[in-house]
């Protein structure tokens, strides 16, 4: 059986996805679980460089989820993934960082994945959690290796201002 051209684009794109923040946010078995992906359509573009999912998508591998309406996934010249865009009332990422770490999530109506940079950005109604820390704004931003937050109320694609709210769980001291 021989595989369709388009295989290469299709492998590159979803485990560049998943893998990609591998080593600083992931669990170390999701880079051998299988890949997951459910979406009622694909349009892919080899020569373009991408490939779009449509339709309720849902991609996983490991502890890593990604949904939306629409998830497109972007790569270069040289075929390394350089960025995934998913969006939906309410896009959704979800991993997790370590088996003794509490799941990191994420949510959107726009969430943009930024490969090289190793950076997520929740756009418009913009969510994360982290553990029983929380997010809320219009844009968030969130470095992966250095576990960065940034916040703001607006940015390009906002519908409307969001203030920016946080909640912050006291650190647990030894002994109590």
């Amino acid at each position: 059986m021989t595989r369709p051209p388009f295989a290469p684009l299709l492998t590159l794109g979803v485990i560049g996805l998943l893998l990609g923040s591998a080593p600083a946010l992931a669990l170390e078995g999701d880079a051998s679980a299988p890949i997951e992906v459910e979406a009622d359509r694909l349009d892919l573009d080899d020569r373009a460089g991408t490939a779009v999912y449509t339709g309720d998508v849902d991609i996983r591998q490991g502890s890593m989820q990604l949904t939306g309406a629409r998830v497109e996934i972007r790569r270069n010249d040289q075929g390394q993934l350089t960025r995934a865009t998913a969006t939906g009332e309410r896009a959704y990422i979800e991993q997790k960082p370590a088996p003794d770490e509490p799941l990191v999530r994420g949510w959107g109506r726009t969430i943009v994945y930024h490969v090289a940079e190793r950076r997520i950005e929740l756009i418009d109604r913009a969510e994360l959690h982290q553990g029983g820390d929380t997010f809320d704004g219009g844009y968030l931003e969130y470095f992966l290796d250095r576990r960065v937050v940034q916040a703001r109320s607006d940015a390009e694609g906002v519908e409307e201002r969001q203030r920016v709210r946080m909640t912050l769980e006291p650190e647990q001291q030894d002994g109590q």
